[in-house]
């Protein structure tokens, strides 16, 4: 009869025992802080100065490693990327030129051009470029990006800046 009390004594101590870890372990997940995600702030801003300040200071790396003894080709040092615009309220069309690095304003939006390069594959090469659009019409303090990535000007419905008063599109980069 003893073994049998001191079973019982020990399976009611292990029910007591993991009870209270259970009421405790609840506390301390209703205590972790919550983020208010609103005050958080837009990282992919961050991260492309610094991989700009990256990419210059590997560029200088590497024109001073290399020692050349040719005669330099003097090349135009401006990239420039050729955008089409359409209105789509007054079915119209226009055509600018933007340099990288360069803010241009097309009705309410502020366009912006980063990067553009040649894609060369084994058939066909392709013009792409990188390029922000921001919607400068919304009174909201946190201005969004319309688009924000890399646009192709073979297909341009691949990325596509979706906005319903305009369309934009990249036809050519000049100088790369």
């Amino acid at each position: 009869m003893k073994l049998g009390n001191i079973k019982i004594f020990i399976l009611c101590f292990f029910l007591v025992i993991s009870s209270i870890s259970l009421v405790y372990s609840d506390d301390k997940i209703e205590t972790v802080p919550l983020i208010n995600l609103e005050d958080l702030s837009a990282t992919f801003e961050e991260d492309k100065d610094e991989l700009e300040k990256i990419d210059t200071n590997n560029l200088l790396l590497k024109k001073t490693e290399k020692i050349s003894y040719s005669p330099k080709i003097s090349k135009p040092e401006k990239i420039y990327i050729n955008i089409k615009a359409l209105d789509k309220i007054t079915a119209k069309t226009s055509a600018f030129r933007l340099a990288v690095g360069e803010k241009k304003f097309f009705g309410p939006l502020e366009i912006k051009a980063l990067k553009c390069n040649l894609s060369e594959g084994a058939y066909i090469s392709d013009t792409i470029a990188y390029i922000q659009v921001k919607d400068l019409s919304s009174k909201d303090n946190n201005r969004v990006f319309l688009f924000n990535g890399w646009t192709f000007a073979s297909s341009p419905t691949l990325q596509s800046i979706d906005h319903p008063v305009y369309d934009l599109w990249v036809t050519s980069c000049e100088n790369i």
